[in-house]
Parts: C-alpha cells; sequence; structure tokens
C-alpha cells in the first residue's frame, strides 16, 4: 500500500490507499489541471472536438482571447496545411456557411451544445444547410491566409454563442494508458 497524506497543512493522520486508486486519481488529477482556467472546462466529455486536418498539424500562431468584444485578439488558430489539402468536419453538424465572407472563402458548421466552428480559408465541399458528420472532407485549403509563415494555412475558430473559445482546449485527445500485473505486494516488504 502507498501512504498518503491527506493535507499537508494539518498533522491529520496518515491512510492508505490502494496503489491503482493513487495511480487513476494522480491521471484523473492530471488531466484536470490541463484543462484547468480553460473555457473548456465547462463543457461536457463529448463536447470534444476532432482535428480539422489529418495528420495533426503543426500550430503556427495560437488563440489569443480579446480583452473586450471587438478588441484585437486572434480569435481561434492558424494551423500549418497544404495548398488544396482536405479540411475535415471537427464534429457533427449543420453547415450554416459555405462562401466568400470579405473576399475570403469560408465555413461553419453549427454543432450540439452550442458550438460552431469556422475554417478559412477553404473552398467548400458543402453547401449551407447540409448535416456533416465528424471527419467528414468539407472542403481544402485554400493559400493566402493573412500572416501565414508557411506555404497554407488553415485558421480555425470555435464559438459559444457570442464568447470565443480556445479550439486546442477542446481538441480530443487519446491517450492510451498501460498498467502493469502487480501481485498486490509492494516490492520494498518482500
Amino acid at each position: 500500500m502507498t501512504t498518503v497524506r491527506l493535507s499537508r497543512h494539518h498533522p491529520a493522520p496518515l491512510r492508505r490507499v490502494p496503489r491503482l486508486r493513487f495511480l487513476v486519481l494522480a491521471l484523473v488529477s492530471a488531466g484536470s489541471l490541463a484543462t484547468a482556467g480553460t473555457a473548456s472546462a465547462a463543457l461536457p466529455q463529448d463536447a470534444r472536438l476532432s482535428w480539422p486536418l489529418s495528420p495533426v498539424p503543426a500550430v503556427t500562431r495560437y488563440f489569443d482571447a480579446p480583452e473586450t468584444p471587438y478588441g484585437p485578439g486572434h480569435r481561434g488558430v492558424d494551423l500549418a496545411a497544404a495548398p488544396g489539402q482536405q479540411v475535415l468536419a471537427a464534429d457533427q453538424g449543420i453547415v450554416v456557411f459555405a462562401g466568400l465572407l470579405a473576399g475570403r472563402p469560408v465555413l461553419s458548421i453549427d454543432h450540439e451544445g452550442g458550438l460552431r466552428t469556422t475554417y478559412e480559408p477553404v473552398v467548400p465541399a458543402v453547401h449551407a444547410g447540409d448535416q456533416v458528420y465528424r471527419g467528414q472532407v468539407v472542403g481544402t485549403v485554400s493559400p493566402g491566409h493573412p500572416g501565414c509563415t508557411v506555404a497554407a494555412c488553415l485558421h480555425w475558430g470555435v464559438r459559444r454563442g457570442d464568447e470565443y473559445l480556445d479550439p486546442l482546449a477542446l481538441v480530443m485527445v487519446t491517450t492510451a494508458v498501460r498498467l502493469k500485473p502487480w501481485d498486490g505486494q509492494e516490492p520494498w516488504t518482500s
């Protein structure tokens, strides 16, 4: 058994916690710490999104939340892409816009839970009103995103209502955990 002190501020009696429970608690705590302080911490587990590009791309510019609704910031992330690379729906939903916006090709998809993802510059392969599923090809990356430092960038944004969220905080992370067999005896007691 592993000994764990309940509080470091109070000299409470020591309590024995089985090693497996402690490992699971540590993994859950680490996952909670990874999302603590982000807007996504309050989202249900099923609100997680998948990457809009495959393979997982490099981030060339990160999310920078504006201080005020109309203030400066970067309301999404820029992902390194190749011109013509396929863009994938981050989750199932309904296409609400597919066309030119301020001279740039933009695609927007509404998802359950009030989330809306946007992708630009994207030549759409879908139309407003189309239902899409997670991982479906919805368009192709077009070069020419302002500030892009590589051949092409996909600007990927997420909103809930009027609030812009960091897409990277919502990306579904798959982690494999492998527990080794344990005979129940601590190595130092045998």
